[in-house]
């Protein structure tokens, strides 16, 4: 099988699997829709990103649904499980459908490491991944979430984004086009 149709095979696995999602957003299954965003949004900052980053963003959320927030206690503690949980999940769900499309264990592994962002800020590839996920989060989401939060919470949000995105991803986001209110309170947050 060709590197190409591999990946073409395992891209359009996860995108049947997250068309499943039976949450909405813009008439659309939620998680289909923001592993598009991912997409677009590594093609943009990382054109020359490998296949493996590729793979890596399009399945970030593959199938998040499956374990609800709901299902941890709703402390820092909680928070922090559900996401390490989440991450294991998706590095397992996606390893199998890199399987079937015939990848091997150390590319299966590499993008597992990706997805759990192991060696953040040290490993080149994942501080990628992670400012892709940043920018997508304040690009499309952060809006909605500042829409249901107090300004102090939204504030401290994008601090906390901020810090983990490198100084490529910081000009990115300060590139992307806000809305006023957005631009304010980013403004606010990098300001303090």
């Amino acid at each position: 099988m060709s590197p190409s149709s591999r990946l073409e095979r395992v891209m359009s696995a996860i995108d049947q699997i997250n068309s499943q999602d039976p949450n909405q957003q813009d008439h659309r299954p939620k998680e289909l829709l923001y592993s598009e965003r991912m997409t677009r949004q590594l093609q943009l900052f990382a054109p020359d990103a490998g296949e493996l980053l590729h793979i890596a963003a399009r399945a970030q959320h593959i199938r998040r649904w499956a374990i609800p927030r709901a299902d941890y206690p709703m402390d820092r503690t909680g928070y922090k499980r559900w996401r390490s949980d989440l991450a294991q999940y998706h590095a397992d769900l996606t390893a199998n459908l890199m399987a079937e499309a015939g990848y091997d264990e150390n590319e299966r592994r590499r993008v597992g490491d990706l997805l759990q962002k192991k060696r953040l800020k040290q490993d080149a590839d994942v501080q990628i991944l992670e400012d892709v996920i940043c920018l997508v989060f304040v690009q499309h989401y952060l809006e909605d979430f500042a829409a249901g939060h107090d300004e102090d919470k939204v504030v401290d949000i994008i601090r906390k984004t901020w810090r983990k995105m490198s100084e490529q991803g910081h000009q990115a986001a300060l590139a992307l086009p806000l809305s006023p209110a957005m631009q304010a309170l980013v403004g606010k947050a990098l300001a303090g």
